[in-house]
């Protein structure tokens, strides 16, 4: 499956593959997707959670498959038939069973709706965003989400930072952009633990990129923010558009930029490199994360000072 169909990077597009589960209308960003199998028999695991059908091995490839319908709660597929799509993020492969797959749609993330709190609430909600298109809503899930419930040592490693010395970063405020509250939630725990207790929490890139401006416009945007941590998929506006938007800028260019997403691959590299972001890692790797931030922040406040001597 030719998943490299969007425009050029930084336009604020993305591709949706839209699928059916029990004859409700589901979608997925084509940047997760590897390829698109029909259905086979897959291998049972014994004492495997309720929601993994089992493993398959397609190319000599172990890849464990998901049932969407269990999921979701709508029970089995009596006829045993549908659609795997293969999934790469957070440097691992799944595989989804599905019921039908409808087509891929191009959108702007400004048309991706966010879920209120009644249905993404921050531990059990499993959607990112509502799509509509022509009669129906499509519903974006959250497939980190699931994964992650499957087996949390999917998620961020939070254990990363227990032994990380106490130390005092209030003085270098970062900006953070990321749609989803639990993982909003851990970013913040993890920074705090490595001192970093001056943060700006945003929930998308639009609200990301009002507050630069809004900083900017008092003269005060270099001093007021000396790092911003941003994930890719976001409603309103993602974290490519907003990585362009501040590096085109003259006044706030020099800014780094950490891309912090599930989706890093080679593909999404080369996009954010093309819209200049200084960094960019998997969520898993939060230690890393801590690392980039330093080095950036530090190279950062080191410039400032020396501009402002000169």
């Amino acid at each position: 499956m030719d998943t490299n169909i969007l425009l050029e990077s930084g336009t604020n597009e993305l591709e949706i593959l839209e699928f059916k589960v029990a004859d409700h209308y589901y979608g997925i960003n084509v940047a997760k997707i590897r390829e698109i199998l029909s259905y086979q028999p897959v291998t049972p695991i014994p004492n495997s959670h309720p929601f993994i059908e089992g493993i398959f091995m397609p190319r000599d490839t172990m890849i464990s498959v998901i049932n969407l319908r269990k999921c979701l709660g709508y029970g089995e597929n009596e006829n045993g038939d549908g659609l795997f799509f293969i999934t790469n993020f957070n440097s691992l492969d799944t595989a989804f069973h599905v019921d039908e797959v409808l087509g891929i749609h191009r959108v702007s993330w400004e048309e991706i709706h966010t879920p209120d709190s009644t249905i993404s609430a921050e531990d059990t909600g499993i959607s990112t965003g509502i799509l509509k298109l022509d009669d129906r809503l499509v519903v974006i899930l959250d497939f980190e989400k699931i994964v992650s419930n499957i087996n949390p040592e999917t998620g961020l490693k939070v254990s990363d930072m227990d032994n990380y010395e106490t130390r005092d970063r209030s003085q270098s405020p970062i900006l953070i952009a990321e749609d989803s509250k639990l993982l909003s939630k851990l970013i913040q725990e993890c920074l705090r633990k490595a001192g970093y207790t001056n943060l700006m929490i945003n929930e998308n890139g639009q609200e990301a990129w009002n507050k630069l401006v809004e900083f900017d416009k008092k003269g005060t945007v270099l001093d007021s923010v000396h790092c911003i941590v941003t994930d890719i998929e976001m409603p309103q506006m993602d974290g490519h558009r907003l990585t362009k938007l501040i590096k085109d800028d003259d006044t706030m260019k020099n800014i780094p930029v950490i891309i912090f997403s599930s989706l890093i691959n080679d593909d999404i590299r080369r996009k954010g490199e093309s819209v200049g972001a200084d960094a960019q890692l998997t969520k898993p790797e939060i230690g890393k994360l801590v690392e980039a931030i330093d080095n950036l922040v530090d190279k950062y406040e080191r410039g400032r000072r020396e501009a402002k001597r000169s």
